[in-house]
């Protein structure tokens, strides 16, 4: 038998091609550790810090966060347990609601998103790789981060589970360390007294912890589609949603209970305060250590689902269903230049920047959340013709104009109820700078959408595989319809229509 680590270390092949059933492999619980592990991480912490930062009592931004990350959670374990079923990447599977180039319209949003994350992301790790090589310029510890993230990336899905495991381990150990230090150096028990409740911070602190969960959507099903197709759904889900949950809601309290003991000293030096806090030399050396593991994992992710972002817009009008692995190489090294530059040119005021990036991500995610999941559960029933997916001719067609236009409308409605820096929506000075806006995107999108997609369903009878091999164009398949052969080879699964 091979070896795990073996195994880990072969560069994947796949991109937006669908996965055979002979190369799944795994079990819901790696969905647990790599999400746990993604979340275990000081962005998370800092996200959890901007509840306090911008006003709400320690408390009460536990609990509104610990709100957010169970509904955002849920909407986000929803789109990962589509993965099994279809083995595809996530966006490709939402041409079925937008249609084969409608798709790119959230998709552009999309790569702007992981660019923002994967940049935000490589700041702080290059923060923790100074501390830990004791070097003066935070810059080169960006340029070695990103170097770190182009080479898990290219060896792709197998390595980046493998480092997901690693980074719960550590994480684990690490931020129970950091828990006990913080009780023990400070009265933290005093800053959980209840102070006031304010309802404009605690609906604040719910769309940080929300817009973090729901910003995972758009790839975590990339990340479940090599599981067997007989994975159950449930397992799936439910495994996803503890690991990102427990996760980020133990990074977000910490970060709120810095932010209201610390105030300053951490919104300065986020990294540096952590080094501080672990104690002596050698365990700040640990955690900033723990810091670049935990940032790799979801950085990691961030640059993956990026390059697969990009694959999907382009081949949306060449027609193809995979690349060579030399233009894969490419889009990856891309990618993570581009991020990389951008976090070279990061501005020093951080924790706006990043509170209004998030808030404004939640605006255009929402909306795409909730068409998906009406779609594939509620009007599709799980029943998707795969071939059609890379078909602009096909059943789902170039453009889905109600589709679009429903996700339009879900995003500008939202703008009255905005509350950013830049701008504030007229009816959130009405009701006191409560921000619900997301909610509003959420239920307007489904009930929108519901209607003309119930009529115009164009799901087939049942599931419909290629007929071909997942590496050749998908305009090789004249007509996704019909039902196919069993496996015809050891390679992969020729592909057929499977029933519910």
């Amino acid at each position: 038998m091979t070896d795990t680590n073996t195994r880990a270390t072969t560069v994947e092949t796949r991109t937006i091609d669908v996965v055979p059933d002979a190369e799944r492999h795994g079990r819901p619980l790696n969905q647990f550790t790599l999400w746990f592990g993604a979340n275990t991480q000081i962005t998370a912490v800092v996200d959890g810090a901007l509840a306090v930062v911008f006003g709400a009592d320690a408390l009460w931004a536990i609990i509104g966060l610990a709100i957010g990350n169970i509904l955002g959670g849920i909407v986000m374990a929803l789109h990962s347990a589509q993965g099994p079923r279809l083995g595809l990447p996530q966006m490709i599977s939402s041409r079925a609601q937008f249609g084969v180039l409608g798709a790119v319209v959230p998709l552009v949003m999309v790569i702007l998103m992981y660019l923002g994350f994967a940049a935000t992301g490589s700041v702080l790790a290059g923060q923790a790789i100074s501390h830990f090589l004791h070097i003066d310029s935070v810059s080169v510890g960006i340029v070695i981060f990103a170097v770190l993230t182009a080479v898990v990336t290219l060896i792709g899905y197998r390595m980046i589970h493998l480092l997901g495991r690693i980074a719960t381990v550590v994480g684990v150990l690490a931020f129970a360390y950091l828990t006990i230090r913080l009780f023990v150096a400070y009265d933290a028990a005093d800053v959980l007294s209840v102070h006031g409740f304010d309802i404009a911070t605690f609906l604040l602190a719910v769309s940080l912890g929300a817009g973090w969960q729901l910003t995972f959507g758009p790839y975590v099903a990339d990340y479940s589609r090599y599981l067997p197709r007989d994975t159950s759904p449930k397992k799936t889900f439910w495994a996803t949603l503890a690991g990102s949950v427990l996760g980020s809601q133990w990074s977000m309290t910490i970060g709120a209970l810095v932010a209201a003991i610390a105030g300053d000293a951490f919104l300065g030096d986020q990294v540096g305060y952590f080094g501080e806090l672990a104690g002596p030399a050698w365990a700040a050396m640990i955690i900033y250590l723990v810091i670049v593991i935990g940032k790799l994992t979801v950085n990691t992710l961030n640059a993956y689902g990026g390059f697969m972002g990009v694959l999907t817009t382009t081949t949306s009008f060449t027609g193809r269903s995979s690349v060579s692995a030399r233009v894969r190489t490419v889009y990856i090294l891309g990618f993570v230049a581009i991020s990389m530059i951008i976090a070279l040119a990061a501005s020093d005021n951080f924790l706006s920047n990043f509170k209004n990036f998030v808030l404004l991500l939640l605006m255009v995610f929402t909306p795409w959340s909730a068409i998906n999941l009406v779609d594939y559960y509620l009007i599709s029933k799980e029943r998707i013709d795969i071939p059609a997916l890379y078909d602009r001719r096909g059943r789902y067609g170039a453009w889905n104009w109600y589709a679009l236009s429903t996700y339009t409308i879900a995003v500008l409605i939202q703008i009255p109820f905005l509350a950013q820096t830049m701008y504030t929506g007229p009816i959130t000075r009405m009701i006191g700078g409560v921000d619900i806006s997301w909610i509003l995107g959420l239920v307007v999108a489904a009930a929108l959408y519901y209607p003309p997609a119930r009529h115009h369903n164009r799901a087939p009878a049942a599931t419909v595989y290629p007929t071909t091999s997942p590496l050749s164009e998908a305009s090789s398949v004249p007509d996704s319809e019909h039902v196919a052969h069993d496996h015809a080879t050891a390679g992969g699964p020729s592909s057929r229509r499977v029933p519910d």
